[in-house]
């Protein structure tokens, strides 16, 4: 043991005496955390709108009115051209044009129904989903007051009242977890265990690279420490600064953010000892197998943009393909960002989090131990 703290006190010197790598570990992950976590982001409003409105009635001004007043959209512009309409889509001025034909006003008081045109930029995916949702939900609401009032002004009470035989269904809706649909809650947690993992990954990855550069690891071969301890030595330094940086996180997270922490943070904290052991560990084998530092940050970028992809941080698992599934299995964000979520916004406890707990806990055992023996296989 006292072998293993001397060479991890020798890297811990060599983190703090280089400033830019302190920069590094500490300060950027924090920056990153800000940037990212307005960056990221699921909800789409002032969305940019052009309106071509044929009929100029007061009942499509009413509509357009609700698009201005509900935050999601902004009208850029307003003309009867659908030609500078479409010009403004393809130049990517607008993301969607609302066309409001003639007699609008017409057709609802005569049949209590009329047709609108929502033409949205879908080259956004996702993002055109969301925009045709939002728009559909004010003109189905714009639509149910007007039919409340067109009932309020027919005069008794029975015609006020629904048809017999017509069904209604009475839907409520309960958001648990998050009540607020607040999308910071859900992905600041994410982003913070990606960046944990991308600056613990990328130096432990160039760790024993910069020994065989600078021809020091021959030198420690000789030495009596064994395989297990060196690689103990070199893990122990990074994985302090890993916790250190998701306290930091998460300190940022519940001021900046308002992230709610329900679960215990002890409990967090336990599993992300367990976690940064097998992180840690790919960028230590990743660190034995290549030659050069530069070749680790190849590696490791490889490595993190599949972790990224198949975490779940950015797209759900549940819906990417059964195959893709399996494989993410094998990903061990995937199941600390699902532990992380859990205690934070859940309040998980261990029962709740046991599953991949454990599948961390055999993860970090199994690439640890392959770190090792790849490491005495490059340098026997």
């Amino acid at each position: 043991m006292r072998r293993i703290l001397f060479l991890a006190r020798a890297e811990v010197l060599h983190v703090v005496r280089d400033r830019a790598t302190l920069a590094q570990v500490l300060v950027l992950p924090i920056l990153q955390l800000l940037v990212l976590s307005n960056a990221a982001t699921f909800q789409v409003s002032n969305t940019p709108t052009y309106v071509v409105d044929f009929d100029r009635s007061s009942l499509s001004r009413g509509l357009i009115t609700r698009f201005r007043a509900s935050g999601q959209f902004q009208v850029e512009e307003q003309s009867e051209s659908p030609e500078r309409a479409n010009e403004a889509l393809l130049r990517g001025d607008v993301t969607m044009v609302l066309t409001i034909p003639h007699d609008f006003e017409a057709a609802i008081v005569r049949t209590g129904a009329a047709p609108i045109q929502l033409t949205v930029n879908a080259e956004k995916g996702s993002a055109a989903g969301i925009v045709q949702a939002y728009a559909s939900s004010i003109t189905a609401a714009y639509a149910s007051e007007l039919e409340a009032s067109a009932r309020g002004t027919a005069g008794s009470g029975a015609e006020r009242s629904p048809r017999r035989g017509a069904p209604r269904i009475d839907v409520r809706l309960r958001s648990w977890y998050n009540p607020d649909l607040n999308y910071q809650h859900y992905m600041v947690p994410g982003i913070l265990v990606a960046l944990v993992t991308l600056i613990g990954t990328l130096l432990s990855a160039q760790n024993i690279a910069r020994e065989k550069e600078l021809g020091t690891l021959e030198q420690l071969n000789v030495t009596p420490i064994t395989r297990g301890q060196f690689m103990a030595a070199k893990l122990l330094p990074f994985w302090t600064l890993g916790m250190i940086n998701l306290a930091i996180g998460l300190l940022v997270a519940g001021v900046v953010f308002g992230v709610p922490m329900r679960g215990s943070l002890l409990l967090l904290f336990g599993s992300a000892a367990v976690y940064l052991v097998a992180a840690l560990a790919i960028g230590l084998w990743i660190s034995s197998v290549v030659d050069t530092q530069q070749q680790a940050m190849f590696v490791t970028f490889f490595v993190m943009n599949v972790y990224l992809l198949m975490s779940g941080l950015f797209t759900p698992i549940d819906s990417m393909a059964p195959w893709v599934q399996v494989v993410s299995q094998l990903n061990p964000v995937r199941h600390f960002v699902t532990i992380s979520r859990a205690i934070l916004m859940k309040g998980a406890g261990l029962a709740d989090i046991a599953r991949p707990l454990l599948t961390l806990t055999a993860f970090g055992a199994v690439t640890l131990a392959l770190a090792i023996r790849q490491y005495a296989k490059r340098t026997a």
